[in-house]
């Protein structure tokens, strides 16, 4: 569920002081000193992007939403293509190209693998703090050369809790597939390997609601529901749903 309580808006420079107050606003957070420490989490207001860092001594590295550069953009061109487990699993196969709504965008890297495989993915993310950096990360990729095209034209968001969220959608307007990737209770802390999941578990906490947020979605979904379920770090299983029952 979504966690704010700890966290903080900031400015890197004196330059975006003005930034981070109207965002900080805009989100109910308040205003931070970047060297005060007395926040768990400081989203940061840079001249080029919106990152998330996490205080602390040992705190691991900034996490910035970047699809046109890092393990995205390696994913994207490296990654596999329509042979990946994700993109099978969703149905891409020939010309049929369904509609996804993912109802868990998270930091967006799966709508983007979905998007580069000619899916129209509409996101959906109920943390505020993950979807202002959604934003952000879209808005850059927009401009860029490489997958401008492919960002504005196949990927939107829209903030707001699923659960509700998923109950509105009229029968006409109905995605083809919905996808889950909840953050579920880890077992270890082996299951957290990289930044980014650690930083997000701080962020967000766990999903409570992951059961009743899949009955929900098999009320709306016309063909499947995918859900991606991390057994190990480095080879998570994709389990697919088929709705039982027509809305």
């Amino acid at each position: 569920m979504p966690r704010l309580n700890n966290i903080a808006v900031t400015a890197e420079t004196p330059g975006q002081q003005k930034k981070a107050a109207l965002l900080a606003k805009e989100l109910g957070l308040p205003v931070s000193e970047p060297a005060t420490g007395s926040h768990a989490l400081l989203l940061v207001v840079t001249e080029d992007r919106l990152e998330l860092r996490q205080s602390g001594a040992k705190a691991p590295g900034p996490v910035w939403i970047d699809f046109a550069g890092g393990k995205t953009d390696y994913r994207r061109r490296k990654g596999g293509g329509r042979k990946q487990t994700l993109v099978r699993a969703i149905g891409v196969k020939g010309k049929k190209l369904p509609t996804i709504l993912d109802a868990t965008a998270g930091l967006g890297q799966d709508s983007f693998v979905l998007a580069c495989q000619g899916c129209r993915v509409e996101m959906m993310e109920r943390n505020s703090v993950l979807a202002a950096l959604l934003e952000d990360g879209l808005r850059r990729a927009a401009d860029d050369p490489d997958i401008g095209k492919i960002v504005r034209e196949r990927m939107v968001l829209s903030r707001g809790d699923s659960l509700t969220e998923l109950a509105k959608i009229p029968a006409n307007h109905r995605p083809q597939v919905v996808y889950l990737d909840p953050m579920f209770p880890h077992r270890s802390k082996s299951a957290l390997v990289t930044k980014e999941m650690r930083i997000l578990r701080t962020l967000v906490g766990d999903d409570e609601d992951s059961d009743q947020l899949l009955t929900a979605a098999l009320r709306v979904a016309q063909n499947r529901v995918v859900v991606k379920r991390t057994a190990h770090p480095q080879r998570p299983n994709v389990t697919k749903h088929r709705p039982t029952t027509k809305p």
